[in-house]
């Protein structure tokens, strides 16, 4: 049940930063989502998406590695 549960956690900001992508792209190429009335405020949303997504990803990964003594020395919280 836990695995399914960290599944969902990373899904769900996974799916988020691939929608920040496409409204980027979207701007890119001058297609206007509807509930946005300016493309340079989609472009902004996507890549605060986008960002925000791949930072909660990335930080749920770093906090499992550092639990697990995984990481670089200088990445890791022992006290000396």
């Amino acid at each position: 049940m836990r695995r399914i549960i960290a599944l969902l956690i990373l899904v769900i900001p996974g799916f988020l930063a691939g929608y920040g992508i496409k409204l980027m792209r979207d701007m890119t190429f001058g297609i206007l989502q509807a509930p946005i009335p300016f493309l340079w405020l989609q472009f902004l949303l996507g890549l605060i998406l986008f960002l925000g997504g791949l930072g909660f990803v990335a930080g749920f990964i770093f906090h499992r590695d550092r639990k697990r003594n995984k990481v670089q020395t200088r990445f890791s919280n022992t006290k000396k």
